[in-house]
């Protein structure tokens, strides 16, 4: 059953000095509020708060009896506000960046009276947002699962959000492009290569692979906007979590990377790590194995329960 979808109004102005009125929406999953320990949950970038259930994202993660058990956790997870699952879009995207849905994500945690979280796990966007509300409240929560991501855009991920940029922002089918070329960063050759083997669809006249790409495209511009996709891109092309207050985040941290991420490599990934376990003694690192580079948090189930499961106990 899909859990109901709550709203928290309140005004907000921009790290840019624009004011905006939020209807911040969320999802809650599990145990009563307060009853249990509470673990945030931030979404990826088409990703949304239905992380549980029928429909869940991340339902091989979250649910009754799963790692995330939902019989012993409240799990809560915030809409990025833009993202259209709760039909609020923003036209000017570039008012935002991650230190505000931080700032807003904050906000409302104390709207709900949450003043400690026991986990915040986040993959890619999401984590790096969870990188952003624990440099600005240092003792949010216990434990920090940063899936896939780090504290910052590198230059690698600034270019590819580049190109998606001008992708979007071109007439023909723009969202559909944009996938497309997105999907070529989230897997690797190898993946592809394995998986396709220059099969040819002699019905539709081209590559398996073509068609497994533009099918992509298509059914992200069916159920996303432009709207939100341009928001989203410019969300992870500026990540920027204030590196001088990192080592004051208080939460035991477990960064989890994959080795043939393409998006935000295992290397920088362990570069972080190893930064501050010079300067933290609670700092782990963790490292799915997959051909399928940085949507294995989304497909290597087996690893990520492993590793989750170690974490939470």
């Amino acid at each position: 059953m899909k859990a109901e979808l709550k709203h928290i109004n309140f005004s907000y102005c921009t790290n840019s000095g624009k004011e905006y009125s939020i209807p911040l929406s969320y999802q809650l999953f599990g145990k009563d509020l307060f009853s249990v320990p509470i673990i945030l949950v931030n979404h990826a970038l088409t990703g949304n708060s239905n992380v549980s259930g029928e429909k869940g994202w991340w339902k091989q993660l979250i649910g009754e009896r799963q790692v995330i058990d939902t019989q012993r956790f409240t799990v809560l997870c915030f809409n990025i506000p833009g993202n259209g699952f709760d039909d609020f879009f923003v036209d000017e995207y570039e008012d935002f960046t991650p230190s505000d849905i931080a700032n807003i994500f904050l906000k409302g945690l104390e709207v709900l009276n949450i003043k400690k979280l026991y986990t915040i796990i986040g993959g890619s966007l999401g984590g790096a947002i969870g990188w952003e509300m624990l440099v600005k409240k240092p003792d949010l929560a216990d434990i920090f699962i940063p899936v896939a991501c780090d504290y910052k855009t590198h230059d690698w991920l600034h270019a590819q959000c580049l190109v998606q940029k001008f992708l979007l922002n071109q007439p023909n089918e723009p969202l559909q492009k944009a996938r497309i070329h997105a999907m070529l960063c989230y897997r690797t050759p190898q993946s592809l290569n394995d998986r396709f083997q220059n099969k040819f669809n002699n019905e539709k006249d081209r590559l398996e692979s073509e068609d497994w790409l533009i099918h992509h495209g298509n059914v992200l511009n069916e159920r996303f906007s432009l709207k939100s996709y341009r928001l989203m891109n410019h969300l992870l092309m500026n990540i920027n979590a204030e590196e001088e207050k990192l080592e004051k985040i208080q939460s035991r941290m477990h960064m989890i990377s994959v080795d043939t991420d393409l998006f935000f490599p295992a290397s920088e990934i362990r570069m972080s790590f190893e930064k501050f376990k010079e300067k933290k003694e609670n700092v782990f690192y963790h490292e799915i194995t997959s051909i399928h580079g940085h949507d294995a948090f989304l497909m290597e189930y087996e690893q990520l329960n492993t590793i989750i499961k170690n974490i939470l106990g």
